[in-house]
């Protein structure tokens, strides 16, 4: 127990124990010759008063001189006295236990030892009182000379800063470069250091275009570096400094021991717009179609690196074409010609001019930089001094002649007209168009363009002869530069009247593709056949007459001929009407080439039925098996002339159609007439309500098995209404059909009998009243062919259904079960008080008070 106490109290000595500490800085320490420099000393851990007493001195060998102390003015040796009392030597407090010896120059016979001393105010001596720091000066040797530089820089370039330093090298001493800025009257920015160490700082502001690579450091031979700046631009002027600096690492820190700024010019940078010049030579005064050539020549001094965008106007203000800085050209049309002579040099060229462009012309330049943040930049801009531009006019001018080198003899021959230009003058480079019109010699209001070559050589149809110009049978064509060709492969009827053709002169222009400048018509040159127009004349007649439903009708056409060539071919349309004022309806035809066709025949199982042949060369004959109802009315027939040149199609040359024949006979079959049970219906909702159609049979009485009956119902919610809704029907085959419903009731069909239908509604609505018809279509079956036939459809009369609104019947229950619920909650709410009244309330009755003992107190 004893040991543990003296080691806690030799523990608590030594903590409590404290010894001066004085120290200076670990040396040695280099300083520049001619340079301030300063020698710090403090101390520690000391005893007595706060503020402490300093003393330096200089050792050198065994010999020791006084510098300066803080409580003896004549504590300095005579042979540095005139240094200290100058201020060159000098210490300054810094605290009370801090002091720093101070030396404005330093000299090379500062090199020593230096000492820092302490006076004893501890009331035990312990620690240390003086601490030693050894100095070496060196000789000033740094020198700094920058290279000439460029003082005045275009917008765009660049220029190079070299900063050349010399100094004596010694071990511990390192260099740093420094390029800075001053704009202003104030304003310094430092750009670029190199050094102490191995790296480089950027300045602020100035990052991202060392980073682009328009700041970039050039080192050299390890005393002379230089930094270029390229992409200069106006705020890059000012006055540019080159700083070196020594060091030392003191500490682990780095001390700066000498610096030197040496002035490396005023740089000023000169705008592009100062320099840019942009000039368009001579007014000129051209004819109508000649050339206009323009050129535009750009200056700027200085630059290379640029890129220039050029603008062609007229008049100031219509941009005629724009060059791009890539070379794009935009807003110019096809006439207009741009090109890029070198790279300041531009033209403007329009190939064929007219009165449209005369006006004053000139050219704007832009010129592009590019930034150091990879950007291009518009620098500057300028516009040429206008150039009058003058054009004569001088229309085109020419003369038309039309003339026909092959007529056609006949239909389908064909026919060539030719149509020359003359005398052409003033076109120059144009281009001639050809228009071919048409006149009918009769009707002067039918024709019009037939065809047309444009000024781009495009054969453009006209609205009524498209067809035939894309089938190739009629063609336009240019056989020589001033004559034009219109060919008729086949010329038909149609074809015959006044031709002419107009010639137009085209000048491309720059503001239109193409101009049309002139336009001249031929005189009008009829054409017709050679021989007289081919006849064509068609008879019918009835070789077979129909007298009842299923037998046979026969019926020849016959063609009569005029002026028709050899090889001329016939083709025939038999034709069916109802009435004479009705439609036409084509059943069959025979082609030129003799195969049958049948057109709008419908009946497949009739297909045999039907015939069509060739009897004679100019005899058709037509015959028609089992004649149904359906088919009485009126036959025609329609026959043309054709002929077909060696390797081409078919020709139609003439046409004629026939008179009538009629097919009519009596009808002997059934009639058919339909019934509703009544007229008006009543009912209730959701009852079931049955309507009845019968069909009456009158006249012939066919058996059930040749007699089919399609029947249809139908329903108008407003009695006289003329909007009816089809609800449901059935085919003749048996198939019912039901229109979709949107009503809780529903309807069914039910076929009571061979002519007795019913429909019946269930749960019947109130959006089920309104007027209910039927209609019937009978289908007769033929007993020969087996052919069903439609007859006419019949409509019955129509059937009001009027749907109730049972007011008593929809109000009996509900007022039945309120009296009885009534009923019961009285009877259950008078049984409830008695029983309340019984139980909860109890019988109470006074004492009579005892009249003896009144008397009593009488008595009293």
């Amino acid at each position: 127990m004893g040991k543990t106490r003296a080691l806690i109290l030799l523990w608590a000595a030594l903590g409590l124990c404290r010894c001066r500490l004085v120290t200076v800085p670990r040396g040695p320490l280099l300083r520049v010759e001619g340079q301030p420099l300063s020698l710090r000393c403090d101390v520690e851990d000391y005893q007595g008063p706060r503020e402490q007493e300093f003393e330096w001195k200089v050792i050198r060998g065994t010999e020791s001189m006084n510098v300066v102390s803080t409580f003896d003015d004549k504590f300095s040796d005579r042979s540095i006295k005139e240094r200290v009392s100058s201020g060159d030597i000098s210490m300054s407090r810094l605290g009370d236990n801090v002091v720093e010896l101070r030396i404005k120059e330093a000299r090379i016979a500062d090199s020593a030892t230096y000492r820092c001393s302490t006076t004893s105010t501890d009331s035990v001596y312990s620690g240390n009182y003086d601490a030693d720091v050894q100095l070496k000066v060196v000789p000033n040797s740094l020198v700094v000379v920058p290279d000439a530089l460029n003082r005045v820089i275009p917008e765009g370039g660049s220029f190079r800063l070299v900063c050349n330093v010399s100094y004596d090298f010694m071990e511990g001493i390192h260099l740093s470069f420094t390029w800075s800025v001053i704009k202003g009257p104030s304003l310094s920015q430092d750009l670029l250091t190199v050094g102490p160490d191995v790296g480089v700082t950027v300045g602020n502001g100035v990052t991202q275009r060392y980073t682009d690579g328009a700041m970039r450091l050039e080192l050299g031979n390890g005393a002379s570096h230089s930094v270029v700046l390229s992409g200069a631009m106006p705020d890059d002027q000012g006055m540019y400094k080159c700083t070196a600096r020594l060091w030392t690492r003191e500490q682990g820190t780095w001390k700066r021991i000498q610096e030197k700024t040496v002035e490396m010019g005023d740089v000023t940078v000169n705008p592009a717009a100062n320099s840019l010049s942009v000039e368009v030579r001579k007014d000129s005064t051209l004819s109508s179609g000649e050339s206009l050539i323009l050129n535009c020549s750009v200056t700027v001094d200085g630059l290379t690196s640029v890129d220039l965008e050029v603008t062609w106007l007229l008049n100031d203000t219509r941009v005629l074409a724009r060059s791009g800085r890539d070379g794009v050209l935009s807003g110019a049309s096809d006439a207009v010609e741009v090109r890029r002579l070198g790279k300041w040099d531009f033209q403007f060229k329009v190939p064929r001019v007219d009165t449209t462009d005369a006006g004053f012309y000139s050219c704007k330049a832009i010129v592009w930089i590019h930034h150091s943040s990879g950007r291009w930049y518009e620098a500057a801009e300028k516009i040429s001094a206008p150039v009058r531009v003058r054009v004569n006019n001088h229309n085109p001018d020419f003369t038309v002649v039309l003339s026909s080198t092959l007529t056609a003899k006949f239909s389908g021959d064909p026919t060539d007209l030719e149509c020359k230009v003359l005398n052409v003058s003033n076109l120059h480079s144009g281009r001639l168009g050809v228009s071919w019109l048409f006149k009918d010699g009769d009707d002067p209001l039918t024709g019009g363009t037939v065809a047309s070559l444009d000024e781009n050589g495009t054969l453009v149809p006209g609205k009524s002869y498209a067809s035939r110009v894309e089938a190739g049978l009629i063609t336009v064509t240019r056989v020589e530069p001033y004559t034009f060709k219109l060919r008729l492969l086949h010329t038909t009827n149609e074809d015959v009247g006044e031709y002419s053709c107009g010639v137009t002169a085209w000048v491309q222009s720059m503001h239109e593709k193409w101009k049309k400048m002139n336009e001249i018509r031929s005189p009008a040159l009829k054409v017709s056949f050679t021989n007289k127009s081919p006849v064509l004349g068609v008879v019918a007649q009835r070789l077979r007459e129909a007298t009842a439903s299923g037998s046979t009708f026969e019926m020849s056409c016959r063609a009569n001929t005029q002026n028709l060539p050899p090889g001329t071919a016939l083709s025939v349309v038999v034709l069916s009407e109802a009435s004479v004022s009705s439609s036409s309806r084509k059943l069959a035809s025979l082609g030129p080439e003799m195969v049958l066709k049948l057109e709008d025949w419908t009946e497949s199982a009739r297909r045999d039925g039907l015939m069509l042949i060739k009897t004679s060369k100019t005899e058709f004959q037509f015959r028609m098996s089992g004649v149904q109802v359906t088919d009485r009315g009126f036959y025609s027939c329609e026959m043309k002339a054709w002929s077909k040149p060696s390797g081409d199609d078919w020709i139609e040359m003439a046409r004629g159609v026939s008179n009538k024949v009629q097919i009519t006979f009596e009808h002997r079959g059934p009639s058919f007439d339909v019934s509703i049970s009544s007229d008006t219906l009543s009912v209730f909702p959701w009852e079931t309500v049955k309507m009845e159609c019968d069909v009456r049979l009158t006249g012939t009485s066919p058996t059930t098995d040749d007699v089919a009956y399609e029947l249809k119902w139908f329903l108008s919610r407003l009695k006289g209404s003329s909007r009816v809704s089809l609800l449901a029907g059935v085919d003749r085959w048996g198939v019912v059909h039901k229109t979709p419903r949107n009503d809780s009731s529903d309807c069914s069909l039910e076929r009571l009998g061979p002519r007795k239908f019913t429909l019946n509604i269930h749960s019947a609505q109130d959006s089920d009243g309104g007027e209910y018809h039927c209609t019937v279509t009978p289908w007769i079956q033929s007993t020969g062919t087996s052919v069903w036939s439609q007859l006419h459809e019949v409509t019955s009369k129509k059937i009001f259904l009027n749907v109730k609104f049972a007011l008593w019947d929809s109000m009996k229950l509900p007022l039945l079960y309120g009296m009885c619920a009534s009923v019961t909650v009285g009877v259950f709410s008078l049984v409830l008080g008695l029983v309340c009244v019984h139980c909860c309330l109890r019988s109470t009755s006074s004492t009579p008070r005892s009249r003896a003992k009144l008397l009593e107190l009488e008595m009293d």
